[in-house]
């Protein structure tokens, strides 16, 4: 009972969101991992503030993320794509520097659900999550099937959740 009235309380919570593209090579049009997230969150009434494609660069990522953590009227920031093991991939370095109170289940959790959709692969598969100065911060891979995946098995079920808890 104390579940349903809890989950009551959440339903009517909408995010602010901003979406981070972290590619060397994608565009406004072939983003199609960073629209797929505002649809995404779109469809579950959610808002998407603005939307960012730079260089996988900390030296880009780093301000940006402070100025989005910063904003009164970012409540989630979803990054996608620099989280693989080359030497460009610098996204989970710079995002978990950011985390005040890491959530180590979501990485956890990407890469357990992921085993199911790639085998061994996945634990090529970083991702973070966690509160950063109050706002919610994930890094996810920049692959369309990956962003699907964190978005509507992990993120978007515990969104509202999420939110209703920080704002206690």
């Amino acid at each position: 009972m104390a579940y349903e009235q809890h989950t009551s309380a959440a339903d009517p919570i909408r995010a602010n969101c901003a979406v981070v593209t972290l590619s060397d090579t994608r565009t406004a049009d072939t983003d199609t991992s960073g629209k797929r997230i505002a649809e995404l969150l779109e469809s579950d009434g959610h808002r998407v503030e603005a939307t960012w494609i730079i260089p996988d660069d900390p030296a880009q990522l780093a301000p940006l993320l402070d100025e989005l953590i910063d904003r009164p009227a970012v409540d989630v920031i979803l990054a996608n794509g620099g989280t693989g093991v080359s030497r460009r991939d610098n996204t989970i370095a710079v995002v978990e520097s950011k985390l005040s109170l890491p959530l180590p289940g979501f990485g956890e959790l990407f890469r357990m659900l992921s085993w199911e959709q790639i085998g061994s692969g996945a634990m090529l598969s970083r991702a973070a999550g966690g509160v950063a100065d109050g706002t919610l911060l994930f890094a996810m891979p920049g692959s369309t099937k990956a962003v699907e995946l964190a978005m509507t098995r992990l993120i978007l079920p515990e969104l509202r959740h999420l939110l209703f808890e920080l704002r206690k």
